[in-house]
């Protein structure tokens, strides 16, 4: 496989409500689309989920542009590619910068399944035919709102409710939103808000049957989450803390975690994602497949990676209709009583809408592979 063009496109798309961590507040969703082409004009994309600000990790679009456009682009113009699996290789000597490895690598794996004629999920390996999903709600502290809200939500059938904490915004909503829904599967995400010195506080969400809290601690650890798991009853689940299979083997040897969240950017593509759900499976460790606010090309990739066996546990991969007034695919992401039904058309299964990508698009560039002289 020769890929001989690439585009890449930057986006800014308005959520339909403001979506608040223990990061911070925003609405407006800036991002990176990738566009491969091969010999045989077949089109794949893939999707950057950096943010425009270093708060989830020290990417970000614009240095996700830099690293596509600078170092990732010619490697895939320089070189034949007979499996996707081989990118992840051909990346190995550059650190880091997984969100933008994952674009590129995403939109090669989407082109190599349409030109097989199969759906991304089977290239893969998964075998599900629908996966269960859950929902992610931000921090609001209008508690009848955010009660509601989660009412919603498990009237439309979601098989898991998480809940996002921080110090002085955790057990007092966990207790009241327990109390109000005593049967929900229900989960606590503290995007690493808290320290050793909490364990009190923490020890107090072991009360409420959740199952598992997220990250408590620091993005870069996986010391004090393994002192912090003895005390709780609560599973602790990693997210920013894995970054690739070895993560994962030290975190699980360590006994830093319980459960991990696989989310496809973070750990540099679905090579990598693949590994880690291959190496939980052997161990027993669930996961699941972690939601960083998806247009539905990058949603398309979760839905594929979740039909894999050991993804056991309800991911964050909501329905487009969660988080935008209109999505860049057609059919766009639905979800039917906490289901969504993996396509079945070759490559991610949903086409892109090119006037909605067009409406969003704030500048693009284009690389062509130079063409030797006969």
């Amino acid at each position: 496989m020769r890929i001989t063009e690439v585009n890449v496109r930057k986006m800014k798309m308005m959520m339909k409500s403001p979506f608040t961590t223990s990061f911070g507040t925003f609405q407006e969703k800036e991002f990176l689309l990738v566009e491969v082409k091969d010999e045989h004009g077949n089109s794949g994309w893939g999707e950057s989920v950096a943010f425009h600000s270093p708060w989830y990790s020290e990417e970000t679009v614009e240095t996700n542009l830099h690293i596509i456009r600078d170092f990732l682009v010619p490697i895939v113009l320089d070189n034949d590619i007979e499996h996707p699996d081989e990118v992840n290789e051909l990346f190995s000597h550059l650190r880091k910068n997984n969100m933008a490895k994952s674009a590129v690598e995403g939109a090669i794996w989407d082109v190599y399944a349409k030109r097989k004629g199969i759906p991304l999920a089977q290239a893969l390996g998964g075998t599900a035919e629908k996966i269960e999903v859950g929902i992610s709600i931000g921090i609001n502290e209008n508690m009848q709102e955010l009660i509601q809200t989660v009412g919603g939500f498990v009237k439309e059938g979601y098989k898991r409710i998480k809940v996002k904490i921080k110090p002085g915004f955790d057990v007092n909503v966990m207790r009241e939103l327990r109390q109000q829904f005593p049967d929900v599967p229900m989960m606590a995400d503290a995007n690493s808000a808290y320290r050793l010195e909490d364990l009190d506080v923490l020890k107090q969400l072991d009360q409420f049957g959740l199952t598992m809290i997220e990250q408590p601690l620091a993005s870069d650890d996986i010391i004090d989450h393994a002192k912090l798991q003895p005390h709780l009853k609560t599973p602790i689940c990693l997210d920013e803390s894995i970054h690739s299979l070895e993560d994962a083997r030290k975190a699980v040897e360590l006994g830093s975690t319980k459960i991990i969240n696989i989310k496809i950017g973070r750990v540099g593509g679905l090579t990598e994602a693949k590994k880690i759900h291959d190496y939980c499976l052997e161990q027993k460790i669930p996961v699941w497949c972690g939601g960083m606010l998806e247009s539905g090309i990058g949603r398309a990739h979760n839905v594929a990676l979740t039909t894999l066996s050991n993804f056991v546990l309800p991911g964050d991969t909501a329905g487009s209709s969660r988080y935008w007034d209109e999505d860049i695919i057609v059919p766009e992401v639905t979800v039917q009583d906490g289901y969504i039904t993996v396509p079945k058309e070759a490559g991610i299964g949903y086409a892109v809408n090119p006037e909605a990508l067009d409406r969003i698009t704030i500048d693009k560039w284009q690389f062509v592979k130079h063409q030797e002289p006969a």
